[in-house]
C-alpha cells in the first residue's frame, strides 16, 4: 500500500472523527443544557434511565459526552451508581445506532446535508446555527465513510492483506485484541467497525474474524474513559471501568461460542454489512438486558472494587476536586460548572483565613493569626488551577454563553485572590506585630474589627450565592456593604481624633510634639486594621459584580 493512500486513509478517519465532533459540539450548543436538564429528571428507575441513555446518546453520538454529564450527576450525589451504570449500557446501544444507519447506502445524501448544514450555518443564529453544525458534521461522516470505502476498494484482494487479515481466521482473541487496539488508537468505535464491515462485504475476512473484531472495538471505546479519566474522581472511575468490565466479560464469554454464533448470524441475514451493524446492536443489547436485574449487586461490587481511600493529612485544601481537563472538549457545560465548585472554595478558604485571623486577635496568639498563611498558598494554588483549566475552553467547543459564564469565573477568582493577598500580605504580619509587642486592642477598639471580619464572612456567603446564578434581582446585592465599611472606618478615625482634641484642649502644656502613648498605638493598628478590612472587602464587592451570566448549569454545581 502505497505512502500517500495510507495518508489518504488517515484523512479520511480524521475527517470521519471531526464530522462527529461537529455533531456532538453542535447538539451540545443547540440543547446541551435541554439535555443535561432532561437526563436529570428521567433517572426515576433503571429502565427509564437505561432508555434515557440511549436516547441521548444517539443524538450526541457520544458514549463519553454521556458518561461525564451522568458522572458530574453522580459525583453530587443527585444519581445512585446503579442507575448512572444502567445510563452506560443505554449509551452503549445508541452508539450502535450509527452504524446501523450507515450501513445502508446513503452516502449519497452526504451533499444534501453539507448543502443545508452551510446555509442553516451561515444564515441562522443561535440554535439555527448550530443545527447547521449538526448536518455539517452529518455530511463529513457520509463522504468520509465513502472515501474510506473508495480507497480500500483496490486493496481489499491483494494478497499480502489478505494473507494478513486470514491468518487471523483461527485466532479469534488476536482478532479482539486488534479491534480493542484499533478503536483505542482511532478513539471511534463507528470507524472500527465500518472498516470491518468494508473487509466483511469484500470477502477480506470471514464472519467470525470480523464479529470478533467487532467485539473487540466494544471493549476498545470502554478504554478511552478508563485511560483519560480523573485519577481523583472516584466517580468517574466507577462509572468508566464499570462499563469496561461488562463489555470485557461480554466479549469474553461470547468468544469460545464466535463460531456457531457467525454461522447463526450468515442464516439469519445474507449481507455482510447487516451482519456487522446487527451484530455490533444486539450484543450491547444482550448486555442491557442480563445487567440491568444485576446493577444493584453490580454497583456494590464496583464500591469494593475502588473504594474511598481514608481522607489522609497530606492533602491539601489548594488541590483541585473538580477540575477534569476531558470535560473541555466532550462536555464544556460541565467545565464550567466544575471550574465554578473549584471557586466556591475560594470562597471557603477565604473564610477559613479570617476565621485564623479573627482567632489571632482575640487571644494575642501569633500562630493562630500565622495559621491563614498555608490557606493563602493553598488559595493561589486552586486558583492558578482554576485559570489555567479555563484557559483550556475551546470557543469552537463551547457556546457563547459557556464562554461568558468561564469569564465571570475569571474574574470572580481574581478578586478574590486580590483579598487573599491583603489578608495574608497586610492583615496576618500586623496582627502578629501586635501580639508579640504585646498590644492588645481594648474591647472598644476591637468591637468595630471585629464586626468587619463577621460581616466579610457573610459577604462571603452572599458572595458564593451570586457565583452560583441565584441572586439575580439586584445588580449586586452587596453595593450596600462598601458604604458600612467606609462609615465603620470614618467612625473609629473620627472617634480618634476627637480624643486627641480633647486631650490638647483638656491639657495643652503636657502634650508635647512626638508623644506617642500607649493608646494612640492602638489606635493606630485599629485604623489600619480597619483600612485593610475595608480594602478585603472591596474586592468582595467587586467579586459578586462579575457572575452575572444566568447560569443554565446550576443542575451541575448544587448539590
Amino acid at each position: 500500500m502505497e505512502l500517500l493512500t495510507l495518508v489518504d486513509l488517515a484523512g479520511s478517519v480524521a475527517l470521519l472523527l471531526w464530522g462527529v465532533h461537529m455533531v456532538q459540539t453542535g447538539v451540545q450548543r443547540a440543547c446541551g443544557a435541554r439535555l443535561n436538564s432532561l437526563l436529570s429528571r428521567m433517572l426515576g428507575n433503571r429502565f427509564q434511565a437505561f432508555l434515557t441513555g440511549l436516547g441521548i446518546t444517539a443524538v450526541l453520538q457520544s458514549s463519553t459526552a454521556t458518561g461525564l454529564m451522568i458522572t458530574g450527576l453522580a459525583a453530587r450525589g443527585q444519581l445512585e451508581l446503579a442507575p448512572a451504570l444502567a445510563v452506560m449500557l443505554g449509551a452503549n446501544v445508541g452508539t450502535t445506532l450509527i452504524v446501523q444507519l450507515l450501513s445502508f447506502d446513503v452516502a449519497a445524501i452526504a451533499p444534501v446535508f453539507v448543502l443545508t448544514g452551510v446555509m442553516l450555518f451561515r444564515r441562522g443564529q443561535g440554535a439555527w446555527r448550530d443545527s447547521g453544525r449538526v448536518f455539517i458534521g452529518l455530511g463529513l461522516i457520509l463522504i468520509s465513510l465513502r472515501q474510506f470505502l473508495v480507497l480500500l476498494g483496490p486493496y481489499t484482494h491483494r494478497p499480502e492483506l489478505t494473507a494478513m487479515l486470514g491468518a487471523m481466521s483461527s485466532h479469534d482473541l488476536a482478532a479482539v485484541l486488534l479491534g480493542a487496539v484499533l478503536t483505542w488508537i482511532s478513539h471511534s468505535s463507528v470507524a472500527t467497525v465500518m472498516l470491518v464491515t468494508t473487509f466483511a462485504t469484500s470477502g477480506t475476512i470471514q464472519v467470525e474474524t470480523a464479529l470478533a473484531l467487532v467485539l473487540g472495538a466494544n471493549i476498545g471505546t470502554s478504554i478511552n474513559p478508563v485511560v483519560e479519566g480523573s485519577r481523583t474522581d472516584l466517580t468517574a472511575r466507577r462509572i468508566s471501568m464499570g462499563n469496561l468490565l461488562v463489555r470485557a466479560v461480554g466479549a469474553g464469554l461470547l468468544l469460545p461460542v464466535l463460531p456457531w454464533l457467525s454461522a447463526l448470524v450468515t442464516r439469519m441475514e445474507p449481507d455482510a454489512a447487516r451482519q456487522v451493524a446487527d451484530f455490533h446492536t444486539l450484543f450491547n443489547i444482550l448486555l442491557a438486558l442480563l445487567m440491568l436485574p444485576l446493577l444493584n449487586s453490580y454497583a456494590r461490587l464496583m464500591m469494593r472494587l475502588i473504594p474511598t481511600p481514608p481522607k489522609t493529612a497530606q492533602q491539601t485544601p489548594g488541590t483541585p476536586l473538580y477540575l477534569d481537563r476531558l470535560l473541555l472538549d466532550k462536555a464544556p457545560q460541565l467545565a464550567v460548572g466544575s471550574a465554578t465548585r473549584e471557586a466556591m472554595r475560594l470562597c471557603d478558604l477565604l473564610a477559613a483565613m479570617l476565621h485564623a485571623l479573627r482567632d489571632g486577635l482575640t487571644t494575642s496568639d501569633p500562630a493562630r493569626a500565622g495559621a491563614a498563611r498555608p490557606l493563602g498558598n493553598a488559595m493561589e494554588d486552586l486558583g492558578n488551577a482554576i485559570r489555567s483549566y479555563l484557559a483550556g475552553l475551546d470557543p469552537e467547543t463551547a457556546s457563547q454563553r459557556e464562554m461568558d459564564r468561564a469569564e465571570d469565573i475569571l474574574a470572580f477568582t481574581t478578586q478574590l485572590l486580590h483579598a487573599e493577598d491583603i489578608v495574608e500580605r497586610s492583615l496576618v504580619p500586623m496582627v502578629q506585630k501586635m501580639a508579640r509587642q504585646r498590644v492588645p486592642l481594648p474591647q472598644d477598639l476591637l468591637a468595630p474589627v471585629l464586626t468587619m471580619t463577621t460581616q466579610l464572612t457573610a459577604n462571603l456567603n452572599i458572595c458564593a450565592t451570586v457565583l452560583l446564578g441565584t441572586a439575580h434581582s439586584t445588580p449586586n446585592p452587596l453595593s450596600g456593604q462598601k458604604d458600612f465599611f467606609r462609615d465603620l472606618e470614618i467612625e473609629a478615625t473620627t472617634a480618634y481624633f476627637e480624643r486627641l482634641r480633647r486631650q490638647t484642649s483638656e491639657t495643652p502644656a503636657a502634650v508635647k510634639p512626638g508623644d506617642v502613648s500607649l493608646q494612640d498605638e492602638e489606635v493606630t493598628y485599629q485604623l489600619t486594621l480597619l483600612r485593610d478590612l475595608r480594602r478585603v472587602n472591596t474586592h468582595i464587592v467587586a467579586a459578586s459584580t462579575y457572575p452575572m451570566t444566568p447560569a443554565e448549569d446550576d443542575l451541575f454545581v448544587q448539590g
